[in-house]
């Protein structure tokens, strides 16, 4: 084996984890959702940004405001999910630099005192940290079904701000009935990778 990593872990991450489409109604905690949080910040950013935000839609009042906003072929699996998060990049993640890289505090400003800049840094690094958060549902033994099919005009402006851009809605729980599609295919190795 070439990898380290137990092979049921392997399975559970990435073999046989798969975007869920249904969900019992069994809930998602707050300390799972503290858990995969706990576990997922400490993958590697640039410059250690952590720009991902995460707002979790709990009220039945929210779920309505949200599902609103969702693709017509997204909004039936919001409605029904146990736990809904809307993933978003904070464009003024600069302001925490001088914690969380402390040997090169001015980086605040230095690197990230133009917006359009920090917009693009935020994205790029937020969406990584998206990826890891996924993966941290899969890890606490859920599911997560994330989904690019919405207004993000329209989720920005109901649950965020000018400051705040979303990027994905994750639906989160244990797999339902018919939970999974047929999984799609994949590129092999040699149509990925080039040695120079």
């Amino acid at each position: 084996m070439s990898l380290v990593l137990d092979p049921a872990a392997q399975d559970l991450l990435f073999r046989e984890a798969r975007t869920a489409n249904t969900f019992t109604d069994e809930p998602v905690t707050d300390e799972q959702v503290q858990a995969i949080y706990d576990l997922v910040k400490y993958g590697p950013t640039s410059m250690n940004q952590s720009p991902l935000r995460v707002t979790l839609v709990r009220s039945a009042e929210a779920r309505e405001r949200l599902v609103q906003h969702m693709a017509d072929g997204n909004k039936q699996k919001t409605a029904a999910a146990p736990l809904v998060a809307i993933l978003s990049a904070d464009n003024e993640f600069h302001e925490e630099l001088p914690q969380l890289f402390p040997h090169f505090p001015q980086a605040k400003d230095a690197v990230f005192g133009e917006r359009p800049v920090r917009e693009s840094s935020a994205a790029l690094n937020a969406t990584l940290q998206a990826a890891y958060f996924i993966l941290g549902v899969r890890a606490a033994g859920l599911a997560a079904g994330p989904m690019t099919g919405l207004d993000f005009e329209g989720v920005r402006k109901e649950f965020l701000d000018d400051d705040h851009t979303p990027l994905m809605v994750v639906n989160i729980g244990k797999p339902g009935p018919d939970a999974w599609f047929p999984r799609s295919p994949r590129l092999a190795y040699d149509e990925v990778v080039t040695t120079v």
